[in-house]
């Protein structure tokens, strides 16, 4: 989990994401995503604001990129951004832009740009540190449901459970947006292709802390994530 001696709580969330305005469309997409990105870093994932490049770190990568306000608020509230740049979010100049860069945000793995290409870079990113021989670090993709109708997503989720990649776990925040769908439901495309599969509350902290939990397994974890939208409180 996130260390840090100046974390903000899950409360203060809300008006972290009030300091940002002006994309209004991906409110919902940002919001569906909250509880799940305060669970990962407040109880899942190993990374330290203080450490943002530690080989050892776990890797969180965004593919679902479009309305990052909440990603923004948990990092500022995890100490890996400053609470006060978050006025600044899609400003000229501003390292917050509608999409979040690696280069500029400090704990941002991937640059998220088209929807479909995270879950790939996961699988890249697993390969490349098992070749490292770091058996430590998670690699945690999280996608949207309807990311999950991009062709390149097939590829992911096949390669992964053919190769074993156990440190890979992918979250789908499943707000039934998709466009295709999947027969019998996205756990079951997942699970077909030789994945471990859970399905949780996508708003219940406890329910996804337990669907999230590490184990020792041989095979990629696919949580999926249920959620209906909600507006910022």
């Amino acid at each position: 989990m996130t260390t840090t001696s100046s974390a903000l709580g899950y409360a203060e969330l809300p008006a972290l994401l009030r300091r940002m305005t002006g994309d209004d469309k991906h409110t919902f997409a940002a919001t569906s995503t909250l509880d799940v990105l305060w669970v990962l870093y407040d109880q899942v994932l190993s990374v330290d604001p203080e450490r943002p490049d530690d080989p050892d770190r776990d890797r969180f990568l965004l593919s679902k990129g479009h309305g990052p306000m909440a990603y923004y608020a948990v990092l500022a509230a995890k100490g890996f951004i400053a609470v006060e740049e978050l006025d600044s979010w899609g400003s000229h100049g501003s390292r917050l832009g509608f999409h979040p860069d690696r280069v500029l945000v400090p704990g941002v793995e991937i640059s998220s740009g088209s929807l479909g290409q995270g879950l790939a870079l996961g699988v890249g990113t697993a390969l490349g540190l098992r070749a490292q021989g770091r058996t430590k670090p998670r690699v945690v993709v999280l996608t949207g449901d309807a990311e999950l109708d991009e062709g390149s997503n097939h590829e992911a989720i096949a390669v992964a459970g053919r190769m074993g990649l156990s440190r890979l776990t992918a979250v789908v925040v499943d707000n039934r947006s998709a466009t295709h769908g999947w027969p019998g439901g996205i756990a079951r495309r997942f699970s077909v292709e030789g994945w471990e599969t859970r399905t949780a509350d996508g708003r219940d902290h406890t329910a996804l802390r337990q669907a999230l939990a590490d184990r020792r397994s041989s095979r990629p974890l696919a949580v999926i994530a249920e959620v209906e939208p909600k507006e910022v409180a």
